[in-house]
C-alpha cells in the first residue's frame, strides 16, 4: 500500500511528507506508522491522515482496520530525515535561527522604526496598518500585502514591526527575511536534507515577514514551498506580512493559486511620495543633523529629487558630508554643484503644467486660481510669476501659453513678465523666490 502514496497524493506531497512514515506495527484493527518529528505528525494527521486511511481499507478489502495512529520516532529518523541543524557542513551558511527575533533583533535597521516613519497621504494606509498588526495579538487581516516601487518605505514598515513587536512583546516570535533569503535557505536545506527543521522553524513563528516576494516569481519549487508555509500559518491563525513591487494582481511568474492567496487579507500600497511628504521627510531627517540646513535647500530637495525616498535621503546625506569635510555654507548653487549627477538624473522635460503646480505649491495657492478670474492681488502676482516662468522655461508662444492660464490674451503675457522683471530689480524678496523656483524647475 506504501508504494501507491505517490501517486494517490502525488510526488509533491509524498516527497515533502508521506516518504517520513515507517510501518511500526499492524495489529488487524490498528496500524501505528512512525515519523521523525511531532511536527510532521501533526502535518499528516490534520491532512492526510483521513484519506491514508479511506486507501488501506479501499487496497485491503478484508481488513478490519478501525485506526492509524502517528507516533513520534526520533531514535530511528536517521535514516529517513537525519537530524535537522542549520550549522551543520562545514558552517557554509548561516542558521535560520538568525532571523528568529524572539530573543535576538539581528537584520534589523536601528533607524527603521515607527517613530522615524514619516506619515503622509501616500503611506497612511499601509502605516495604520502595520502599526495595527504591531500593537495587537490577534490577527485581522492576513497576509498583511505592501507594494509600492522602490524607496518608498516598504521595508521600513516591516522593520518598524519587528522592533515594535520585540519592544512590546518579546515572548512572540517573529523572522523577518527577504523572499530570496527564504529561497536560498530552502535549497540549502533540501541540498543537506534539513527540510524538515526548515518548515519545522517557519511554520511555528507568530509572525512572518517576507520582503520583496517578487522574487519568488518563476521559481516553482520555491514556490510551493512557500504556498504550503504560507497556508500552514494561515491555518494556524499566525500573521504573514509580505511586500512587494506590484500589487498580487499584477505579479507576473505567480501562480494563479498563490496570487489569490496573496490578495486574501489587506492590500496596501504606499504611492509615490508627495512634495509635502518629501519635505516633512527631510526635515525631520534634518532636525538631528548636527549643522543646520536651510529651509529653502529642503524645499529645492523635496521638488527636484522626486524618484524615491531613499535617494531623497542620500542627496541630503551628501551635502551635509560636503559641508562637513570641505566646508563653506550650504547655498543653492553649492548644492547643485555637489548633487549635479543626481539632480541629472532626476531631469524631465518642462511643462507650462509642471510649472503651475510648482508655483502653487510654492505660494499655497490651488491650480486652479490661475485659470479663473479671480483678481486678488496673491492670486493675480502667483499668475504672473508662473507666466514669466512659462515664457522663461519652455519654447511656447506667448498666444499658447496665455491658452494655457485660462484662456488669457498673449498681451497679458507680455504685462506679466514685464511686472516681474520690474519686481526683481526693485525687492530682494521677490528675487529670492523667483531665483529658488527657476532653481527648481530649470535644467
Amino acid at each position: 500500500m506504501y508504494s501507491l502514496l505517490p501517486d494517490i497524493f502525488g510526488q509533491t506531497v509524498f516527497k515533502g511528507w508521506l516518504k517520513f512514515l515507517k510501518l511500526e506495527a499492524d495489529t488487524g484493527g490498528k496500524i501505528i506508522l512512525s515519523v521523525p518529528s511531532a511536527f510532521i505528525r501533526d502535518w499528516i494527521a490534520s491532512r492526510y491522515l483521513e484519506k491514508i486511511l479511506e486507501t488501506y481499507r479501499h487496497h485491503v478489502p478484508d481488513t478490519q482496520l478501525y485506526g492509524i495512529e502517528i507516533v513520534v520516532k526520533e531514535e530511528e529518523s536517521n535514516s529517513a530525515a537525519p537530524t535537522p541543524s542549520y550549522n551543520t557542513q562545514n558552517n557554509e551558511s548561516e542558521a535560520l535561527d538568525n532571523y528568529l527575533l524572539k530573543n535576538s533583533t539581528a537584520g534589523l535597521d536601528p533607524r527603521f522604526t515607527f517613530e522615524n516613519f514619516v506619515v503622509g497621504k501616500p503611506n497612511e494606509l499601509a502605516y495604520a496598518a502595520a502599526q495595527r498588526v504591531a500593537e495587537s495579538d490577534q490577527v485581522y487581516f492576513n497576509p498583511l500585502f505592501l507594494y509600492g516601487g522602490v524607496g518608498l518605505g516598504k521595508t521600513h514598515l516591516m522593520h518598524a514591526v519587528a522592533w515594535q513587536l520585540h519592544k512590546t512583546q518579546p515572548q512572540r516570535k517573529v523572522i523577518y527575511m527577504s523572499a530570496e533569503k527564504f529561497m536560498y535557505q530552502f535549497i540549502r536545506a533540501l541540498r543537506h536534507k534539513t527540510i524538515i527543521n526548515f518548515r519545522e522553524q517557519l511554520r511555528s513563528v507568530d509572525i512572518l515577514m517576507i520582503d520583496d516576494v517578487q522574487f519568488i516569481s518563476g521559481k516553482d519549487s520555491t514556490q510551493e514551498e512557500f504556498f504550503h508555509t504560507f497556508n500552514s500559518l494561515v491555518d494556524q491563525k499566525r500573521q504573514i506580512i509580505l511586500s512587494a513591487d506590484k500589487s498580487p494582481a499584477e505579479m507576473k511568474g505567480i501562480e494563479e493559486r498563490m496570487r489569490s492567496r496573496l490578495g486574501w487579507g489587506l492590500v496596501a500600497d504606499i504611492h509615490p511620495s508627495t512634495y509635502e511628504l518629501r519635505l516633512g521627510i527631510l526635515q525631520a531627517k534634518a532636525e538631528n543633523l548636527p549643522m543646520e540646513i536651510p529651509q529653502e535647500i529642503l524645499e529645492f530637495l523635496a521638488h527636484k529629487v522626486t524618484s524615491n525616498i531613499r535617494e531623497l535621503e542620500g542627496a541630503l546625506n551628501r551635502i551635509m558630508a560636503h559641508a562637513t569635510l570641505v566646508g563653506g555654507e550650504i547655498t543653492l548653487d553649492k548644492t547643485q554643484e555637489v548633487l549635479r549627477d543626481l539632480l541629472k538624473a532626476n531631469e524631465k522635460y518642462i511643462t507650462i503644467e509642471e510649472i503651475q503646480r510648482h508655483v502653487a505649491e510654492h505660494f499655497n495657492i490651488r491650480v486652479s486660481d490661475m485659470h479663473s478670474s479671480k483678481r486678488a492681488r496673491t492670486v493675480a502676482r502667483t499668475l504672473q510669476i508662473a507666466m514669466y516662468l512659462s515664457k522663461q522655461l519652455t519654447s511656447r508662444s506667448l498666444p499658447e501659453i496665455g491658452r494655457k492660464f485660462g484662456g488669457r490674451d498673449h498681451t497679458t503675457v507680455i504685462h506679466a513678465v514685464k511686472t516681474v522683471q520690474s519686481l526683481q530689480a526693485d525687492d530682494p524678496g521677490f528675487q529670492n523666490d523667483l531665483s529658488l523656483l527657476e532653481k527648481m524647475l530649470s535644467h
